[in-house]
């Protein structure tokens, strides 16, 4: 799990809309976070671009990704809800994806299925009406 600095951090603050009354028209609450992806010391290059990836889009052309958050009305919530949405981001493409090795069925396993296959079709055929031949 990678922690970013602080100082890596830059946080914008407007007034947003939503729940809070005549707070709502006075008090810059919505905060925006921004984290330059590309020039952070603290993460590795596969990381980097697997958070870019992962950003979709909340990643700028620049490579930074920016998060706005208003679900709360202080500055200081919002600004950890930032932070820990950021964060799941990071540990999220922090984990490297597991390549599957693709492999061949083997003669044994083939025949099982054959044989399967010629069992339920004869149970299957023998359903039908009885013949004249029969």
């Amino acid at each position: 799990m990678t922690v970013i600095p602080e100082d890596e951090l830059e946080f914008r603050f407007f007034r947003a809309g939503g729940p809070g009354g005549q707070n709502v028209n006075k008090v810059s609450t919505s905060v925006q976070l921004r984290f330059d992806v590309v020039n952070s010391p603290s993460l590795s290059e596969a990381v980097k671009e697997r958070l870019l990836k992962l950003a979709g889009s909340r990643a700028t052309q620049a490579g930074e990704v920016l998060i706005t958050a208003v679900r709360f009305r202080t500055q200081e919530r919002n600004r950890a809800d930032a932070i820990a949405r950021l964060q799941a981001l990071v540990d999220e493409a922090s984990i490297r994806p597991v390549f599957r090795v693709p492999t061949r069925p083997t003669r044994a396993s083939k025949e099982r299925r054959l044989e399967g296959k010629a069992k339920r079709a004869s149970i299957k055929s023998a359903r039908g009406k009885p013949r004249l031949t029969d």
